[in-house]
């Protein structure tokens, strides 16, 4: 069984906490199994979005682990990534998401494997 969703994002913000990074939820989904984005704000005002992977992307070995893929390669203006942010809260309005601030970039997920 899979960590609950509002547990997940406490235990995520409070690594971004100790990390030095400020992270906040902007909005809060199912408890129980909201998926989570993480918008990842850069100082130039541009941001890195992470959605939840596809199901094909888990490793068998550990399924219940939490794992996001990058939304584009490159950061994209704040403004697009609240499109589509709009976007995935009207596919599914049960969504939580994470707005972090950090200058590096650092988001501090499991990442999809590239093949």
């Amino acid at each position: 069984m899979r960590l609950k969703s509002s547990i997940w994002v406490s235990a995520y913000l409070r690594r971004c906490q100790t990390e030095g990074v400020f992270g906040a939820v902007s909005r809060r989904g199912a408890e129980d199994a909201g998926a989570v984005f993480v918008k990842v704000v850069l100082p130039d005002r541009t941001a890195m979005l992470y959605a939840p992977a596809p199901q094909t992307a888990y490793d068998d070995a550990r399924p219940f682990e939490r794992v996001f893929a990058p939304v584009s390669v490159e950061p994209q203006p704040e403004a697009l990534v609240d499109e589509r942010l709009a976007k995935e809260i009207r596919f599914d309005p049960d969504i939580w998401i994470i707005e972090t601030e950090d200058r590096l970039g650092r988001h501090f997920l499991d990442l999809v494997k590239q093949s």
